[in-house]
């Protein structure tokens, strides 16, 4: 009765407006995520939770993504180190961050621009609705579609992509309030979907703004092509995971669907999502405080209980201690993936029968630095990557280095060339000696036997010369989406206002930038 209610308030309003119009002036295939929210929200369990697709997604990083201080942060310094390469800049920037006005310019005739779309509704809300499920099946997987190469046709009817069957009077409702088609298409699953925006090259410039060189800055998705998850596991099944029970998609149809997928887009940037909170006002958040919590929550929940696990292995030789530590891969991709700020490392002490540690490598200092990290306290160089620990100024750090055509290190993408490090861990069933040139592994860990797909195996050897045991050895994996360097080397343009803005918020919450993603301890006599 409701949704035939629906249905004719909706029928009823005038054909002749643009919204009405497919293809017309006002691009009305373009919406942003309120008009969806009107009946695909309202959606609960039968045991009470919430899983309205708009309520979960307006609190996600895909619907901030031209929110994000971070991103702008990042766009102000290369568009002061590149002042000739605007136009570029601007357009591939906001492609798969500000995508939905980028296609509006796009078809227009234009480019895509970002601080001069900041308020724009369309600009502001991100990654949204309308844009991923009118992404058409055309070319996906292929190279072509990379880079923000995705497909939108907006011609006739615009389609409206979703994975279900679609019936009569879905058509009638979507037709009528939207000017758009929905249609049954399977690849709204697939990670080849993702991958349009998540595999991204970017282009080396020279100092007269000028393409000089590609380089792979975030593959992800060729990453997990080249894992054992490769047909079995897709980005949707663990980053949108099903909602247990048949639930309708909509709140205007009593159709029951099975294994609906959430929108809350669990991923591994919880330090954003807190900021983004405690910054609401600055960064014009529309998402409620207590939903920005719940995914805050759940993304921690998600990368603590996913990606990683630790184990530890303890012997004792006279007046030395082995302690064997082994980080596995829970992931289908490298881990940390995607933007080069991420970085995980292990935290290893040892302490003796009172307690008190007589050993200890990789403490996070309160500014967010890593206590031993060559490249927190000098940006020129970084830290190797190491089989065998011995001193506590040594430290295991999974990362990659970027720098550029002169060997430099550097966290300037478009000055990047090359990796000077990348030992982030491998997923399972990544063979690293005959990797694509794009997921190549890089420095010293392309040669450790013990680096290998799915993990990894660090020793380390701690002197006990004049102390008493036993000892506990206790070992965790910590990671941080924006490391200490990469923030910090936005201070030199603080004259910009957006990285300005950036270190300050990251030293103001330097104390939360890193999480703890597994862990474990052992004994040794």
């Amino acid at each position: 009765m409701r949704a035939s209610l629906v249905i004719a308030a909706i029928a009823a309003c005038d054909p002749s407006s643009a919204l009405h119009t497919p293809g017309g002036g006002n691009q009305p295939w373009l919406r942003d995520g309120a008009e969806c929210m009107v009946c695909h929200d309202g959606l609960t369990t039968a045991a009470g939770e919430d899983v309205s697709f708009g309520t979960s997604w307006r609190a996600s990083i895909m619907a901030n993504s031209a929110r994000d201080p971070y991103w702008q942060a990042s766009v102000r310094r290369e568009l002061i180190d590149h002042p000739r390469a605007g136009e570029l800049i601007g357009d591939e920037c906001s492609r798969c961050h500000m995508p939905m006005d980028n296609e509006r310019a796009r078809v227009a005739g234009g480019h895509g621009r970002v601080f001069e779309r900041l308020g724009d509704p369309l600009a502001m809300d991100g990654v949204t609705c309308s844009l991923c499920h009118q992404i058409s099946s055309a070319r996906l997987g292929d190279p072509s579609s990379f880079v923000g190469g995705f497909t939108i046709d907006a011609k006739g009817w615009p389609a409206m992509y979703g994975p279900f069957d679609v019936q009569p009077e879905q058509t009638t409702v979507m037709r009528s309030a939207l000017g758009v088609e929905p249609v049954r298409g399977d690849h709204i699953r697939s990670s080849e979907l993702c991958a349009t925006c998540h595999t991204l090259y970017t282009a080396e410039l020279d100092a007269a703004g000028r393409t000089i060189g590609r380089f792979p800055e975030q593959v992800p998705y060729l990453e997990w092509l080249e894992s054992s998850y490769r047909g079995k596991q897709t980005c949707q099944d663990c980053h949108m995971p099903g909602v247990p029970g048949p639930l309708p998609i909509a709140s205007v149809s009593p159709r029951l669907r099975d294994h609906l997928s959430r929108h809350d887009f669990r991923g591994a940037n919880f330090f954003m999502l807190g900021m983004l909170d405690r910054h609401r006002a600055d960064l014009a958040v529309t998402a409620p405080a207590a939903t920005l919590a719940r995914v805050r929550e759940i993304t921690e929940a998600f990368l603590e209980q996913q990606a990683a696990r630790v184990s530890v292995e303890v012997s004792r030789d006279g007046a030395a201690l082995t302690a064997d530590v082994h980080v596995e891969n829970l992931t289908g991709h490298k881990l940390p993936t995607a933007y080069p700020s991420r970085r995980a490392w292990l935290h290893v002490t040892v302490r003796d029968v009172a307690g008190h540690a007589v050993f200890e490598s990789g403490h996070l200092r309160p500014d967010g630095s890593i206590e031993g990290n060559d490249n927190d306290v000098d940006g020129r160089t970084f830290e190797r990557h190491h089989t065998e620990i011995r001193s506590a100024g040594d430290v295991q750090i999974y990362e990659p280095i970027l720098g550029t055509r002169d060997g430099a290190v550097t966290t300037g993408l478009l000055a990047t060339s090359q990796y000077l490090k990348d030992n982030r861990l491998l997923p399972a069933g990544f063979d690293k000696a005959h990797a694509s040139g794009d997921t190549d592994v890089h420095g010293d860990a392309a040669e450790d036997p013990d680096f290998t797909g799915g993990g990894d195996h660090v020793r380390y050897v701690v002197s006990l010369v004049g102390m008493s045991g036993p000892y506990t050895v206790a070992a965790e994996l910590l990671y941080q989406p924006v490391g200490f360097r990469w923030a910090h080397n936005l201070e030199p343009y603080r004259a910009a206002a957006e990285p300005r803005r950036f270190v300050g918020y990251y030293d103001e919450m330097a104390g939360g930038t890193a999480l703890r993603l597994a862990g474990a301890s052992a004994t040794a006599p």
